[in-house]
């Protein structure tokens, strides 16, 4: 699972959706104005343009661009911990909209309790590499 958010090929995750979805070829180039060489050269590009992905994000109802989210949560962790805070100061200094909270999917949340369970990192080691609070650490460590 790891792989999937460390190094994303777009194309590649797409293509699989594709198969998953079952939706002829001819119906998808339809749907996004395309030929199919253009579909399967798509399928092979490791980036696309966002209007492309959200496109494909509509017609195959999966949000690819979570993948991204996920990379950033899990490798380009926040460098302080006031990162998600909306302080006065943040507010003057962007006008782009402000997130409270990191998006953990369920996957996410598996992935870190997995590295615990299996030893590859201590529950400190979690919480210091990726910002994740103690009590949120334990509230998943008791969900899940």
């Amino acid at each position: 699972m790891d792989h999937h958010f460390r190094d994303i090929h777009i194309g590649t995750l797409i293509k699989k959706r594709v198969a998953e979805s079952e939706i002829e070829i001819s119906r998808i180039c339809n749907l996004l104005a395309c030929t199919v060489q253009e579909a399967e050269h798509m399928f092979s590009q490791k980036d696309l343009p966002t209007d492309v992905l959200l496109k494909w994000s509509r017609l195959l109802e999966y949000d690819f661009f979570r993948l991204y989210s996920q990379h950033l949560i899990l490798y380009a962790p926040p460098s302080s911990v006031d990162y998600n805070k909306t302080t006065e100061e943040n507010k003057k200094k962007s006008t782009l909209p402000q997130f409270r909270k990191n998006l953990y999917t369920k996957e996410i949340i598996e992935f870190m309790l997995e590295k615990i369970r299996k030893r590859e990192m201590t529950m400190r080691q979690v919480m210091d590499k990726y910002k994740i609070p103690k009590t949120t650490l334990y509230k998943w460590m008791k969900k899940y």
